[in-house]
């Protein structure tokens, strides 16, 4: 059964886009000069592409490309496979990982519509395949930079059940003084170094959801294996899904 679907307040509606837009293109501006830093550092860091990019599913489950600066190296094992992501990572890609400087380029996801300053944060094709229809339904809305699962237990701290409760809590009732709190919570973390350099070697939960139901005996091998394939499926036609019809498939 599809969640009921919520009003939308006025500041959601026809405000939020347009200070999305002013805003990260103001950021775009003054940040130019860090960026062609970066951009320099990560050439002489790690050589080849400066730019990760990866598809997320982004409003009511349309797929988009989500930018970063790459941190990783491609390098591999005497078979060609890559390495695991702690061998790959070096001191230039702790660094922007550290100060969140590798999400900047996401400043181009807000200016092009596919993001939000503010709200949940974009996640994996492969887990939401897992999400049932409550979860989902905090998902229908522009991803954020920032969101409230982020400045309540910090990117790869809380518990999965923690990140769903606030994201559905902010997708309840979008309001102008809920991103701006969240804007600060999000600054003051930065100050305070907590962000995680280490991605899924640091987190204190399972890094994907599909492991963590999977890990837990919640869904079993095959149910995990036609998630990931329905998950690659999805990918490779780059459009729009229904996950909530992909969920009860």
């Amino acid at each position: 059964m599809k969640s009921k679907k919520r009003k939308q307040t006025l500041y959601e509606r026809f405000i939020k886009r347009f200070l999305d837009f002013t805003l990260s293109l103001l950021a775009l501006i003054l940040l130019a000069p860090l960026f062609f830093v970066v951009f320099i550092a990560s050439k002489i860091s790690l050589g080849g592409k400066t730019i990760f990019a990866q598809y997320r599913p982004g409003k009511n489950g349309k797929l988009f490309k989500l930018y970063k600066f790459r941190s990783m190296s491609d390098k591999t094992d005497e078979f060609g496979n890559l390495l695991a992501d702690e061998d790959r990572i070096t001191k230039f890609g702790k660094f922007i990982r550290k100060t969140s400087i590798d999400e900047l380029p996401q400043l181009f996801n807000i200016l092009k519509g596919d993001m939000s300053i503010v709200g949940p944060r974009p996640r994996l094709v492969k887990d939401m395949i897992f999400f049932d229809d409550k979860v989902l339904s905090a998902y229908s809305k522009r991803p954020g930079l920032t969101g409230a699962s982020q400045v309540s237990g910090g990117r790869s701290q809380a518990s999965w059940e923690k990140i769903f409760e606030e994201d559905l809590k902010y997708s309840e009732k979008i309001t102008f003084w809920k991103d701006l709190k969240i804007i600060f919570k999000t600054i003051a973390i930065l100050f305070k170094s907590e962000a995680s350099a280490e991605g899924a070697k640091s987190s204190k939960r399972e890094y994907y959801y599909a492991d963590y139901l999977f890990n837990k005996n919640i869904i079993n091998a095959k149910q995990y294996s036609l998630g990931l394939l329905k998950a690659d499926d999805i990918i490779k036609n780059k459009g729009r899904v229904d996950f909530q019809k992909e969920l009860h498939s």
